[in-house]
């Protein structure tokens, strides 16, 4: 790392400490970010910003890196969300509604449907969602999924998390759930997702918000561009009764004390059991592959660095705009890493050099988040109140996400 403040990949390995020392003093070239902020600085205490060049194999790319140390009383990260599953915002107005000091976009997401016309694409992510320690949603079926291939063996159960006990690691989250009723119980193979498994039943609950839950029978496990079926049902659940059922999935908002229940192929012919004024009992929770410490934060995306090694087969052609976070000391620090997309910069990282990148920042793991347009940075200026967008959205303006990152200062 010379005087001018540029990291670059492939070389001796740097301390994310050397990093934010260096910057501090360094002129790094290139645009200055979108809100001419300082290049390194105290967001709040134990959260610090800097900025960076790194020589990638397609050019330079500048580089936007919040530290975050988790280690710290006054420090919290949270998932920003707009208060349902399926909706999007800004994530500097994400943000702003929750009172975050800094915060980047998150989870790949149900962007759209042009395979599927007449169908609303639904906003909604990918993979599991928790906020304030409460289950908002589970993954879809990895086929369903959008967003770049993933490595062998990954699954869209991958989650970054936070647990209670302060300290972020990655870990799958996998549903487990089931319907009972008067004929049996069924297994429940969905939780507010966009996009349900073949033959299952999904619950869908207030969290999902309104937006129509046609999207859910859309596709099959392994192919998302494959035909909607045609054989589904749907059961709304009030007050632990049936009080409805259709042919098709519906939309609008769902009540406080309602469940609604979406089949297809298999799970139609079940939900087909349950006449009007049936008891019903839905339950369901994640259940963690490796932790038992309860998650005050996840979400999802995939893992591209585990115990200071990339993962094998990660993408080294294709080069773009990038989101992405680190683990380090045990834990007890998050790096959040988004890459800008102002044009002299847009040739970006492949997904290998984000590995890289990660590591020699002093990340043990590190998480691939969603890119392109919607990698958002954003961050509190000293004394400021709101936060203010510090990279250059590769579209000119900030892309509507459905979830993201927020860090938050506990006086």
């Amino acid at each position: 790392m010379g005087g001018s403040g540029r990291f670059r990949t492939g070389r001796a390995a740097v301390s994310l400490l050397a990093v934010l020392g260096t910057l501090a003093g360094a002129a790094l070239t290139g645009a200055a970010p979108a809100s001419g902020a300082p290049r390194a600085a105290q967001i709040a205490p134990g959260v610090r910003y800097a900025q960076f060049d790194i020589v990638a194999a397609r050019g330079v790319t500048h580089a936007h890196l919040l530290s975050v140390d988790l280690g710290n009383a006054r420090v919290r990260v949270n998932l920003l969300y707009a208060g349902a599953v399926a909706a999007r915002a800004a994530v500097s107005r994400l943000a702003d509604a929750k009172g975050a000091v800094a915060g980047v976009n998150g989870d790949f997401f149900n962007i759209s449907e042009v395979q599927h016309p007449g169908v609303a694409a639904t906003g909604a992510s990918v993979g599991p969602a928790i906020a304030s320690g409460t289950v908002l949603k589970s993954a879809v079926p990895n086929g369903q999924r959008f967003g770049p291939s993933m490595p062998p063996g990954v699954t869209t159960g991958a989650v970054l998390g936070v647990g209670t006990d302060r300290k972020a690691r990655l870990d799958n989250l996998a549903l487990s759930g089931s319907v009972g009723t008067p004929v049996g119980r069924f297994t429940l193979g969905g939780l507010n997702q966009y996009a349900l498994p073949v033959g299952s039943i999904g619950a869908f609950t207030p969290a999902w918000g309104s937006v129509s839950r046609a999207r859910a029978v859309c596709g099959t496990d392994t192919d998302r561009a494959a035909p909607c079926s045609t054989d589904t049902y749907e059961v709304t659940v009030r007050r632990g009764k049936v009080v409805r059922t259709a042919d098709s999935p519906g939309g609008g908002a769902i009540a406080t004390d309602t469940t609604v229940l979406v089949g297809r192929e298999a799970g139609a012919r079940q939900l087909r059991k349950l006449p009007v004024g049936a008891p019903v009992t839905v339950r369901s929770r994640l259940v963690s592959a490796t932790s038992r410490i309860p998650y005050r934060f996840a979400l999802g995306g995939y893992p591209v660095l585990k115990g200071g090694r990339p993962l094998t087969g990660l993408d080294n052609n294709t080069a773009a705009v990038r989101t992405a976070a680190g683990i380090a000391n045990g834990g007890r620090k998050l790096l959040l890493l988004a890459v800008d997309g102002a044009p002299e910069y847009r040739s970006g990282l492949t997904v290998a050099e984000v590995a890289t990148t990660m590591r020699k920042l002093g990340s043990v793991d590190a998480f691939n988040l969603d890119g392109g347009g919607s990698t958002t940075f954003v961050a509190r200026a000293p004394g400021a109140s709101r936060v203010t967008v510090r990279n250059h959205p590769t579209g000119g303006a900030e892309r509507a996400v459905p979830n993201g990152i927020g860090v938050f200062s506990i006086s």
